[in-house]
């Protein structure tokens, strides 16, 4: 699961994780799997809510526990000194929280100076909805997704992963990894403020552009994307879903060799290609005649043949089973302590020089308040043992 010999590219750097369910978790462990010691920070006797789901098991592979309760001013102040060993501290509690508890990131840059905070929310620090709860479904409604996605004769739906949550997880990893850099040349941290909702608005593409010159929102089209022809997933002779995606004209050209009808590329209804886009009905029902009379392995063979991009619409099964994932080590198991080797998805991204590593499988609550309380702040055991009979930890 780790190798010692290989250099880790953020080796060195100490996250403390006081985050909990997904996008605080998530991005620590991003931090992790590339060098970081990452110390996940957990009420006393509860710990992180998401405890007992295998997605607890996934999102913190690599860290260890410790408990601390923040409530406590001698849990305060344990979490002070934690943090004054540390690069980064990542939290996803509502804000104003860490105020309340008199460990607010300024509070803690008093004696760590170059302490880095990244701060997940629904809405951000700042602005009229900062205090609105959020969850990923909420962000996903407010960040205009939902309203685009399904088909326009029935009510809009969720995308099928969790993409506030892990998207403003890979956000916030970058901004961890940006402020690092920044401080080499500033020599003091700073927040990182990431907003679930903002992190999916940032990959809406054009639509804020659409609607400024044109002024009519984009409406749920199913899965045709409006100018992004030919583009759809088709059902071949074995019942399998096939997706091609051929728009550009290069690309067009190559379908219309591929399917035998190269003289497709000079009929009038689909050239220019401001015709190809008025008659995409027209060219989806050509190639759902032609993909529909030929099995799922023939029509992979002749579109990879001829360079058209498509795939099968995958299941989690085939995703298993499939012999590049398994080169790429995209499906790995990973031990967990309630139900054995457990499979995961791997590492992204894959680095040549500095690979990224799971240290070990997701903590026990509290596993590693010995090693940690005792073994870098130096607590003596008499000292953890009283800590631990005021329930402080």
């Amino acid at each position: 699961m780790t190798d010692t010999l290989t250099p880790r590219a953020l080796e060195g750097v100490r996250v403390i994780n006081c985050g909990q369910i997904l996008a605080a978790p998530f991005c620590s462990t991003l931090l992790g799997e590339f060098g970081a010691d990452v110390i996940k920070v957990e009420q006393p006797g509860t710990g992180d809510p998401n405890r007992g789901n295998v997605s607890f098991a996934q999102d913190n592979r690599g860290q260890r526990s410790v408990t601390i309760d923040l409530h406590k001013p001698k849990g305060q102040a344990l979490f002070r000194r934690l943090t004054d060993t540390a690069d980064i501290v990542v939290e996803n509690f509502r804000p104003g929280t860490l105020e309340r508890f008199n460990v607010a990131p300024d509070e803690l840059r008093k004696t760590n100076p170059g302490l880095i905070a990244v701060r997940f929310s629904g809405y951000g620090q700042t602005g009229p909805y900062k205090d609105r709860a959020g969850f990923d479904r909420v962000a996903l409604g407010f960040a205009g997704i939902t309203y685009v996605t399904g088909y326009p004769d029935k009510p809009p739906v969720r995308p099928g992963y969790f993409v506030a949550d892990y998207g403003s997880g890979i956000f916030g990893a970058f901004g961890a990894v940006t402020a690092l850099h920044a401080r080499k040349i500033t020599g003091v941290g700073q927040d990182v403020d990431v907003a679930l909702y903002e992190s999916t608005w940032r990959m809406s593409g054009t639509h804020a552009a659409n609607y400024g010159m044109n002024g009519e929102n984009r409406e749920r089209s199913g899965n045709y994307f409006p100018g992004v022809v030919p583009a759809e997933q088709f059902e071949t002779s074995d019942k399998v879903y096939l997706i091609i995606n051929a728009t550009t004209q290069r690309v067009f050209e190559r379908l219309c060799d591929a399917i035998g009808q190269p003289e497709l590329t000079q009929d009038a209804r689909f050239t220019p290609r401001k015709n190809l886009v008025a008659n995409h009905e027209a060219i989806e029902g050509i190639l759902a005649e032609w993909i529909g009379a030929r099995s799922y392995a023939d029509c992979q063979r002749i579109f990879d043949e001829f360079g058209v991009p498509a795939s099968k619409v995958y299941a989690t099964s085939d995703i298993v089973a499939d012999p590049h994932y398994h080169e790429r080590e995209q499906v790995i198991s990973v031990d967990s302590h309630e139900w054995g080797p457990l499979l995961q998805p791997g590492i992204v991204p894959r680095l040549t020089g500095t690979p990224g590593t799971i240290r070990s499988r997701a903590p026990l609550l509290g596993e590693h308040n010995q090693e940690v309380f005792c073994g870098i702040l130096g607590l003596s055991d008499g000292e953890l043992s009283a800590l631990q009979a005021e329930k402080v930890v």
